[in-house]
């Protein structure tokens, strides 16, 4: 009875998440607190959320690779440099307590915000910079996000978005596609380490990530449809979501 509470607990969150990730980004600070709530310990809701997680993503990554959102020779530099500055910042967090990043998330978030609710955010009419310009923006922001993501991770896919589109000039659509490729690069590095010491719960993982992939495959549709109007309030609901969950830390 226990087991079926859970599941139904997580899988409807995880469904949601699904949708948010694929829209916005931030998909994990829904899913991941859900697996908390129904009680699963602690490294084994990580693992088994990060195999949810990089199963709803494949499918995404590859339906956005399917809509010609995906550059790929642009994509392939910006895996290497995330995941060389995820290792990079999974090492400073032997160095440093995570309590430095939330004291900066309360700063960096509500500005985030305000930027996701201006006008000029997320256009798709920037002037493109020339290909070298973009390719070592895009690697530079990939370096810095993988850092972060290492380091600390919630919204990393919001923040690539936002940053791919604001300072690299790329249109929303390839920068979420990019951004897709990056996350499940690193989701199933992230998994293998979990997959080879035994911590993931392989049934609830599996049904999990089918709920997860209904989610992103609706998810993906709806981007495609309904565009940057669509985006930025999914976007402010995720930023709003981590807000409360850098406060109630910092308070914990």
């Amino acid at each position: 009875m226990e087991t079926l509470m859970m599941y139904a607990i997580i899988c409807p969150l995880v469904f949601v998440a699904g949708i948010v990730d694929a829209i916005a980004g931030g998909g994990g600070l829904i899913s991941l607190p859900a697996y908390m709530i129904a009680g699963v310990p602690v490294h084994t809701a990580i693992a088994t959320n990060k195999m949810s997680a990089a199963m709803g993503t494949s499918i995404a990554t590859y339906r956005f690779a399917k809509s010609g959102y995906i550059n790929r020779k642009q994509a392939l530099p910006c895996v290497v440099f995330a995941l060389v500055g995820s290792y990079l910042g999974a090492r400073i967090t032997l160095l440093l307590s995570a309590d430095v990043f939330r004291v900066v998330m309360m700063v960096i978030l509500p500005l985030t915000a305000f930027y996701v609710m201006g006008k000029k955010s997320l256009r798709e009419d920037k002037t493109p910079y020339p290909y070298g310009k973009t390719l070592f923006l895009c690697a530079v922001i990939s370096f810095c996000i993988g850092v972060y993501d290492g380091f600390y991770g919630p919204g990393t896919g919001t923040f690539l978005i936002l940053l791919l589109t604001a300072l690299a000039h790329i249109a929303l659509h390839e920068a979420a596609g990019t951004t897709k490729v990056i996350n499940l690069s690193t989701n199933i590095s992230a998994l293998m380490v979990f997959l080879a010491n035994g911590v993931v719960d392989l049934p609830l993982g599996i049904v999990a990530g089918c709920f997860s992939i209904v989610g992103n495959i609706i998810g993906v549709k709806l981007f495609s449809q309904k565009g940057v109007k669509f985006v930025k309030p999914f976007m402010i609901v995720v930023l709003l979501i981590f807000f409360a969950k850098t406060i109630w830390e910092i308070m914990a």
